[in-house]
């Protein structure tokens, strides 16, 4: 069974910087594509960042382009979110997911972490 656990998550300054990790076990990470989304309070569950089995293609939601990246490391099992820049829009629970096909849609991942919460104050 495939199992992700995040982790980095806190409480930031508006401007500062943190770096999520998702540790995937439970299968073969290089087969899956992966995507991170997150939750606000009060919020629908949104998009954030994808990237697939090898790392050739990634997608962002437009509100955080040039200021997340999104990396694997298949050698690690383990992929990121560095978030610079952060505003407090950024306050969510962060997830990320695992799936066959890459997409933006949450339908498309089979898998999910627990979350991490990230916060933002101004």
């Amino acid at each position: 069974q495939v199992q992700l656990v995040e982790s980095g998550g806190g409480l930031v300054q508006t401007g500062a910087s943190l770096r999520l990790s998702c540790a995937f076990s439970g299968s073969t990470f290089s087969r899956y594509a992966m995507g991170w989304f997150r939750q606000g309070p009060g919020k629908e569950r949104e998009f954030v960042a994808r990237i697939n089995w090898s790392g050739g293609r990634i997608d962002y939601l437009d509100s955080v382009k040039g200021r997340f990246t999104v990396s694997r490391d298949n050698a690690k099992n383990t992929v990121y979110l560095q978030m610079n820049s952060l505003k407090p829009e950024d306050t969510a629970v962060y997830y990320c997911a695992a799936g066959i096909v890459t997409a933006r849609g949450p339908s498309s991942y089979d898998y999910w972490g627990q979350g991490t919460q990230v916060s933002v104050s101004s």
